[in-house]
């Protein structure tokens, strides 16, 4: 399963790389994370990692995530175990546009939660998709109207 969401924010690139790769930010846009522990004060560098505690289609659970790529400040992958055995890849993809930034979230899911029936799976597909749709309006709204 594959969820891609987009926005352009209105601030440099390399301001908008660095705060969305601090995982104590994310909390502050991600509607789904709760809770973030380990290295959460600065921008990870490959190999890196964080503990988050998240509701995601209001599954609650836990996952560690570990940066596995760094192209500062265009591209950020992540690779995120949960507890439950559900895995996931999260791409970052950023570039300069009309004096900010474009930025593409892409997370695929590359195993679901354990004992989610496959009948639903599409209502877990909207669920995901409409909570990474609110990820990016908050963080357009929080670093098109803050000083971050």
């Amino acid at each position: 399963m594959r969820i891609v969401t987009t926005t352009v924010i209105r601030r440099p690139i390399e301001q908008v790389f660095d705060f969305l790769t601090t995982p104590g930010n994310w909390p502050l846009w991600h509607p789904s994370s709760q809770q973030v522990t380990g290295a959460v004060d600065h921008s990870l560098l490959p190999g890196e990692q964080a503990t988050e505690d998240f509701v995601v289609a209001g599954q609650a659970g836990r996952a560690l995530w570990t940066v596995r790529e760094r192209r500062a400040p265009q591209h950020w992958i992540i690779d995120g175990v949960a507890e439950s055995g559900a895995r996931a890849t999260i791409t970052y993809t950023l570039r300069p546009s009309n004096g900010g930034t474009a930025f593409e979230r892409v997370l695929d899911f590359t195993s679901l939660p354990p004992g989610l029936p496959a009948e639903a799976h599409d209502a877990f597909h909207r669920q995901v998709d409409a909570e990474s749709t609110e990820a990016l309006r908050r963080l357009k709204e929080i670093l098109d109207d803050s000083n971050h």
